[in-house]
């Protein structure tokens, strides 16, 4: 049952006595002035569909104190605990001078409520709303795209520490796995969630737990009782069996038919860290840097300073690549963008995605891979795909063969490349150079170019990519680098939340008013 405004405060009004203590100007007073009009209970409706029940805490308050808790990155405990001190929360929030606030679990309560409802993200949708009413991004034509990893909320286990703890999960969920681990499995006392104790400098001690706990581990999976499994028993088995086979391989001399193992010497690419958390991720960034957790990406205006789309999603897969998410975050922009984004956007299919939704993108182009460092590159060859020929750097011409399943055609230069003497610098092959070509070569070819020797373009992107770092750093400020939740829908939820207080940080900055039920601004930018 959805919570209404008796008109009674537990104290006094505290804007109405301490709005001289509370800074103007900023989003404290905004929220203490305007929170009924920027999140009325009526938005909210559609969330308490009963009218049955135990009245909820106003889902304004809720909402008001959700945006500050995500613009000052706290707990639940914490954000609480402001407002019952802090005389700020209390006036944006509406409670009185001797209200105690309410339980935290209030809030966890709410943002379940808004995971589950037609729209999760209403709180983005309403500022989104409210920056569409004061035009302050009429005009304005630029998108630029950017990502950042966010830590996960849980500590990243080893190969051991998976393996157990995969093991306990089964045996919680999955009905007569209990019986199945004490009537086959050894390795370890199930019952205790810590390590095995073994010697854990001497290798061999090591290699044999492994091969023990993935014996384990297969012998649960091989022994379970067959039953239609429901839905949290048919992720801790199917849980079992990825941790059971990511990190091993079979040991030294065995093909993995007499169940011996070893942790595998590679790391695979779509790894699961944690089984606290299954959905993070061991993300690479750029080859110096790693991380486990997610990935967020957002579109931002960089002229006025607001974030028109964010998104945050697994940092693995080609689904997840920035390239792909950038089509979700344009897709409700009108034509005429000019979109702005570095090398990991610079994909023939974003480009042709964009030009055909009458955008111009102004993405930095991926860097050629040498095959000699220092040597020469794919542009110092002669490129016809209409012809279907290519001319390598010292004129000799060869066809291109047909497309491979890929896409990608083939122009074999081998026994040319024999007595050639750009050889040095252009191939370590043995056979001679093999040069592929892109379905999308002629696109990046342009783009390549246009990056090269374009003066607009370089100005354009010097220009207005850069602000795209600075909302990264706002997003991540205040302890904001790692994640607050387990899970993508949690923390996609927490994220637009968090561009939606900085959204609105930036509108009051700019003098965010409402007069006659019209939003509006007291400066121009």
């Amino acid at each position: 049952m959805q919570g209404e405004w008796t008109g009674e405060l537990v104290g006094a009004d505290v804007w109405e006595t301490c709005r001289e203590l509370i800074p103007a100007g900023g989003v404290f007073a905004f929220l203490a002035e305007h929170r009924d009009d920027l999140f009325p209970a009526s938005m909210f409706a559609d969330m308490y569909p009963s009218p049955n029940g135990r009245p909820s805490m106003p889902p304004q308050v809720l909402a008001a104190a959700v945006v500050l808790q995500s613009l000052y990155g706290l707990s639940d405990f914490d954000t609480v605990g402001e407002l019952r001190c802090d005389l700020r929360w209390k006036a944006a929030c509406g409670l009185g001078l001797l209200d105690t606030g309410f339980d935290p679990s209030l809030l966890a309560y709410f943002r379940r409520r808004l995971s589950g409802s037609s729209d999760p993200n209403r709180l983005f949708t309403t500022v989104k709303q409210v920056v569409a009413e004061t035009g302050v991004l009429k005009g304005r034509v630029r998108r630029a795209l950017d990502s950042t990893v966010l830590d996960d909320a849980v500590a990243t286990q080893d190969t051991i520490t998976q393996l157990i703890a995969a093991v306990r999960r089964v045996v919680r969920e999955v009905p007569g796995a209990a019986q199945v681990v004490a009537e086959y499995c050894s390795a370890h006392d199930y019952e205790d969630p810590g390590k095995p104790r073994i010697a854990w400098n001497d290798e061999q001690a090591r290699e044999a737990l492994v091969d023990a706990l993935v014996t384990d581990a297969l012998l649960v999976l091989g022994h379970l009782p067959e039953a239609e499994l429901g839905p949290r028993a048919a992720d801790a088995v199917g849980l079992l069996a990825l941790v059971a086979g990511q990190d091993v391989e079979p040991a030294e001399g065995s093909d993995g038919r007499d169940g011996r193992w070893r942790i595998a010497q590679r790391t695979v690419p779509d790894r699961t860290v944690s089984t606290v958390d299954p959905a993070a991720r061991h993300i690479h960034k750029n080859r110096s840097r790693h991380q486990e957790g997610f990935r967020a990406h957002v579109a931002f205006e960089p002229e006025v300073g607001l974030f028109t789309a964010v998104e945050l999603a697994a940092g693995f897969g080609p689904d997840n690549h920035e390239a792909a998410v950038a089509e979700h975050l344009l897709a409700d922009e009108d034509p005429g963008l000019t979109v702005l984004g570095d090398t990991a956007y610079g994909t023939g299919r974003l480009r042709r995605m964009l030009e055909a939704d009458g955008h111009t993108p102004v993405l930095k182009p991926p860097p050629l891979q040498q095959a000699v460092p220092g040597g020469l590159t794919a542009d110092d060859f002669t490129v016809d795909t209409t012809a279907g020929t290519v001319t390598c750097p010292a004129g000799h011409v060869k066809a291109l063969g047909k497309p491979q399943r890929n896409g990608q055609r083939q122009a074999q230069f081998k026994a040319l490349c024999r007595d050639c003497p750009l050889r040095a610098r252009c191939t370590k092959s043995k056979t001679g150079r093999v040069f592929s070509v892109h379905p999308d070569w002629d696109v990046l070819k342009a783009a390549r170019d246009q990056a090269r020797t374009d003066p607009a373009w370089q100005a354009e992107y010097r220009r207005w990519r850069p602000p795209v770092e600075r909302a990264i750093a706002w997003l991540v400020a205040a302890g904001n680098r790692r994640v607050p939740y387990r899970g993508i829908i949690a923390n996609n939820t927490w994220l637009h939340h968090r561009a939606t207080a900085l959204n609105l940080r930036r509108l009051v900055n700019l003098g965010l008013h409402h007069t006659s039920g019209t939003w509006a601004l007291s400066t121009t930018t």
